[in-house]
Formats: structure tokens, sequence, C-alpha cells
């Protein structure tokens, strides 16, 4: 993967706050023209870069509104079971976000619900799929403080 120069990282810096944006108003903003912006976006989801472009939902309006942020332990260093279970948590889509951490706990999940009871209804069936977590930690969202995916680009640096 090539480094990234100062107009992708002004391309990905616009797309990330707006990616309905077209290519010809995101040139107007960076100085490029309106093809060499279209070629950069394209290389940049190519190479994976870009990874995804989606909607972002107000949880409070669709019926899910509680988020819970749950830490697991997994049976000893047991790589294989982190493998079977991360395979898994990516179908399960109240399960917005894992990872695997270092501390008390082997992995953190963001998981929203409609309730409590829901909640628990979630993570019965997460012990119950995947017996290699012996144990969960359940923090419950009061308020969201800040949230948000964007990943700020230095000048001058690159992609790694």
């Amino acid at each position: 993967m090539e480094r990234l120069d100062r107009f992708d990282r002004d391309i990905l810096d616009i797309a990330q706050r707006n990616c309905q944006l077209t290519a010809e108003t995101i040139a107007e903003e960076v100085g490029l023209s309106t093809s060499a912006v279209q070629r950069r976006l394209k290389r940049l989801r190519e190479e994976g870069i870009i990874k995804a472009e989606v909607a972002v939902v107000d949880r409070k309006t669709t019926g899910t509104p509680m988020v819970f942020i749950t830490g697991m332990e997994i049976d000893r260093d047991n790589y294989d079971a982190l493998a079977k279970f991360r395979l898994w948590a990516e179908k399960q889509d109240h399960i917005q976000q894992v990872y695997y951490v270092t501390g008390a706990v082997d992995l953190i999940a963001i998981i929203t619900a409609r309730d409590v009871e829901h909640y628990d209804d979630i993570a019965a069936v997460i012990m119950t799929e995947n017996p290699q977590i012996r144990r969960m930690h359940t923090n419950v969202v009061l308020r969201d403080v800040k949230l948000g995916l964007f990943v700020p680009l230095a000048d001058g640096g690159d992609a790694d």
C-alpha cells in the first residue's frame, strides 16, 4: 500500500465527515479535478483504506436505545476460541464492535439492545453459543458523551 499524500488525506478527511458529497464538491475543496478525486476514491476503496460508507442511525428512534459495554473473559489463552468468537460476532447485529484487549478481560464488546431484559437475552445467547466465554462484565451506558469513528489524519503521516 503506497503512502497517503496530502490530497488523499484531505479527501479522506472530507469523506469521513460526509460520504454523500460528490467527487465534484470534494475536488473543489482539495484543489484537484473531479476525475482525479474519483480515481483516488476508487483506489482508497480498493486498497481497503475506505472500509465502508454507511448511514449513522439514531438508536433512540429505532427501538434499540441502550448500549452495554461488555468485558468478556476467554478460557485461558485460547486463540482458536478468539477466532471462532470473532466469526460468530460478525453475524450478530446487536454486537456493534469487539476489541481484543489487554487487562482484566480479553474482549470488550459494544452491544445495543431495546432494554435490560433484551440485553440479558443477548448475553445468554453469547454464553450459550460461545462456551469459551467464561465470564461477562457489563457496564450500562447512561448517556452518550461522544460517538464517532472519525480517524484523524496527521499531515505528512502515512496510513501505517
